[in-house]
């Protein structure tokens, strides 16, 4: 008996006309696709460890094997995508810079739109109509979901099984079509510092040792009505300190066409007291991505603080 993830597995009755039991294959533990397997049981939700039984069989559900993959499946190899095959994989994102298959990120996505929703497992897991136990196995595990679980996890999230599956990650935001009737309005300084104290992912404008402006992304905290990062020095985002700077930071909703920007602008500085360099290092929710020592904190406060939302007319 030989397996994929998202095939079928089928318990029949031993008893003439007694009810059988399937569940979806949700883990492998053997490259070759045999037993045991991970099954998630549609009439449960529960994910338990299967050794398949001679009442078992396995039925292929989402893609009919050819002979090629039949032989792929006996070597632990997956045969290349072809035709309509490898353009569906290609727009969606189900598949790595080289081709390779990451279930394991769908689960991850999964789980940081949870936390940014402020969702708990169970809540998530409720408006999903799923199992809490299986979620947690989705989150934590390199799980492939089938196509019908994605579409009810990014309905009960707010966003599309393309966030989930990464299929967007190259492209820029905001390729969406355009709300049919959008409103734009402006936000008071209250909503500008609520969206800012979120932190993350914010660009500062600056102007470099040559006299060209840039515009560089950069993560940062919002502490004490204050936006503070870390760079190193010399970097093009060091060039901020003593002079007036531009801080932006935004968020695009690609699956309902709206979203908001804030800008701040004021002096910056670098923060040399010992104690309140400690200090912001004990807050910071994030080490700066691009990695290396970044040791330098720069400190923006804002004299103009302006924000815009774009939302349904009416809302």
């Amino acid at each position: 008996m030989r397996a994929h993830l998202g095939d079928q597995l089928v318990i029949e009755s031993p008893a003439t006309g007694g009810a059988r039991r399937d569940g979806e294959i949700v883990g492998l533990h053997h490259d070759d696709g045999t037993p045991p397997y991970d099954v998630r049981w549609s009439d449960t939700d529960d994910v338990t460890l299967v050794f398949p039984g001679p009442d078992a069989h396995v039925r292929h559900l989402e893609h009919e094997r050819s002979p090629e993959a039949g032989e792929a499946a006996a070597t632990g190899e997956a045969p290349p995508a072809t035709g309509e095959a490898a353009a569906a994989t290609t727009a969606t994102g189900a598949t790595g810079p080289r081709g390779e298959h990451n279930p394991g990120d769908t689960g991850r996505r999964v789980a940081v739109e949870r936390r940014r929703r402020g969702l708990s497992r169970e809540e998530t897991a409720g408006r999903a109509r799923m199992s809490p136990q299986y979620l947690a196995y989705l989150e934590e595990q390199p799980a492939d979901p089938s196509l019908a679980t994605l579409i009810r996890l990014a309905d009960a999230l707010g966003t599309s099984v393309a966030a989930l599956r990464g299929g967007g990650i190259d492209l820029p935001p905001g390729q969406g079509h355009a709300l049919l009737h959008p409103e734009l309005r402006d936000l008071s300084p209250q909503e500008c510092r609520a969206l800012l104290s979120s932190h993350g992912l914010g660009r500062v404008a600056v102007s470099t040792s040559e006299g060209r402006p840039a515009v560089v992304p950069v993560n940062y905290e919002f502490v004490d009505d204050a936006i503070v990062f870390r760079t190193a020095p010399h970097s093009v985002p060091a060039a901020a300190a003593e002079t007036e700077v531009a801080f932006e930071v935004d968020h695009v909703d690609e699956a309902l066409s709206q979203g908001w920007s804030v800008l701040a602008v004021g002096p910056a500085r670098v923060v040399t007291d010992p104690e309140a360099v400690r200090r912001l290092a004990q807050r910071a929710h994030t080490t700066p991505w691009a990695g290396g020592e970044r040791e330098m904190w720069v400190s923006i406060e804002p004299t103009s603080l302006t924000g815009r939302r774009i939302t349904p007319a009416g809302r």
